[in-house]
C-alpha cells in the first residue's frame, strides 16, 4: 500500500473513530512523513492538549514547525520534550539544529555535547559540533570535530568538504585538494567540490585545469553563478573574448543575476557590441539585488557611455 493510499485509510478510520487517539497519531505522523505539514500540526496540537506528557507528541511539533520555518516555536517544542524525557538524545539534537539555523551557536554545541553524553561515537553530533566553529571561524576546533567525524565516518562528503574549505582558508592548498577530490570519490556530482577545485587552479593561474574543473561544476550546477565568474574572467584574461561571450550567454540562460548581466556587458564592450552593453547594463540595474558592484556606479558607468 503506497503512502497516500494509507493516508486516505487513515482519514476514513478517523472520520468514522474521531476519538480513537491511535489513530489521529498514525495519521498526523504520517501527514508529516508526506510533506503536509499544516494538516499534521492540527492533529498534533490537539494531540497535545490531551496527552500533555508524551514527549513524543512535542518532539513531532518540533519537528513540523521546524518544516513550517517557524525556528523559535520548534525551540519551544523541543525544550518541552526535552523537559518530559531528559533522557531522549534526538530532541537534544534537534534542537540544536534549530540553534544553528538561528545561529545561536553556544547553544547548539551545547545541545550536540549533549548528544554526545549518549553516544561519544554518534559522528552526525561531532560533524554539528565542527559546522558550528566552523560558521564561527573557530578553524582549530572545526578541524578537531571534523576530523573526528571521518574517524568514525569515512563517507561523510560534508564533513570531508568543510576540512577542505578550512584547509584552503589556512593555505594548504594540497592538503584541501586532497579532500575535495575525496569527496569526489564519494559523490561525484559533487558541483562544489569541483568548484572549489576550479577555484584553486584558478589562483595558481592552472587555467586549463580550472576550466576542466569549471565544465564539470556546470554539468551539475548550471546556475553556479560563482563558476561563470571565474570562467569569463580566465578568457577574458587570456584573450579569448568570443569564447568569454559565449559562456556569458551561457550563463545568462541559466541565471537571473545582476552580476552575470554586468560581466556581460564588460565583455560585449571589448567585442564593441554597444547595443548589446547598454541592454546587459540595464538588465544588471534591473537585477541590483544580486549584484555585487553598487547599482549608482553602474549607472553612472551606463551614462558617461551613453554622452561619450
Amino acid at each position: 500500500m503506497s503512502k497516500l493510499d494509507k493516508l486516505e485509510e487513515l482519514q476514513v478510520r478517523l472520520k468514522n473513530n474521531p476519538d480513537n487517539f491511535q489513530i489521529r497519531r498514525e495519521f498526523a505522523v504520517l501527514l508529516l512523513d508526506c510533506n503536509y505539514p499544516d494538516e499534521a500540526l492540527q492533529h498534533f496540537l490537539y494531540l497535545s492538549k490531551i496527552f500533555n506528557n508524551d514527549s513524543g507528541i512535542f518532539y513531532n511539533i518540533g519537528i513540523t514547525y521546524e518544516k513550517l520555518k517557524e525556528p523559535n516555536k520548534a525551540e519551544k517544542a523541543y525544550r518541552k520534550a526535552i523537559e518530559l524525557a531528559p533522557n531522549e538524545p534526538d530532541a537534544y539534537y534537534n534542537l540544536g539544529l534549530v540553534y544553528t539555523d538561528l545561529k545561536m551557536y553556544e547553544q547548539a554545541v551545547e545541545c550536540f555535547e549533549k548528544v554526545l553524553e549518549f553516544d561519544n561515537n554518534d559522528s552526525n553530533a561531532y560533524f554539528s559540533i565542527g559546522l558550528c566553529y566552523f560558521k564561527e571561524k573557530k578553524y582549530e576546533g572545526a578541524l578537531y570535530y571534523l576530523k573526528r567525524t571521518i574517524e568514525l565516518n569515512d563517507e561523510d562528503i560534508y564533513a570531508h568538504f568543510y576540512i577542505g574549505n578550512i584547509l584552503k582558508e589556512l593555505g594548504d592548498i594540497a592538503g584541501a585538494s586532497e579532500e575535495f577530490y575525496r569527496v569526489l570519490e564519494i559523490s561525484p556530482d559533487y558541483s562544489w567540490a569541483y568548484y572549489n577545485l576550479a577555484s584553486i587552479a584558478y589562483e595558481i593561474e592552472d587555467f586549463e585545469d580550472a576550466i576542466e574543473k569549471l565544465e564539470k561544476t556546470l554539468e551539475f550546477n548550471p546556475k553556479d553563478v560563482e563558476a561563470y565568474k571565474i570562467y569569463i574572467k580566465i578568457l577574458t584574461k587570456n584573450g579569448n573574448i568570443d569564447k568569454a561571450f559565449d559562456i556569458a550567454e551561457r550563463a545568462k540562460s541559466n541565471c537571473e543575476d545582476g552580476d552575470i548581466f554586468y560581466i556581460t556587458a564588460q565583455v560585449c564592450r571589448l567585442l564593441n557590441k554597444d547595443e548589446e552593453y547598454v541592454k546587459n547594463m540595464g538588465e544588471a540595474i534591473k537585477n541590483f539585488r544580486t549584484l555585487s558592484v553598487p547599482s549608482t556606479l553602474v549607472k553612472k558607468e551606463l551614462e558617461e557611455f551613453e554622452n561619450s
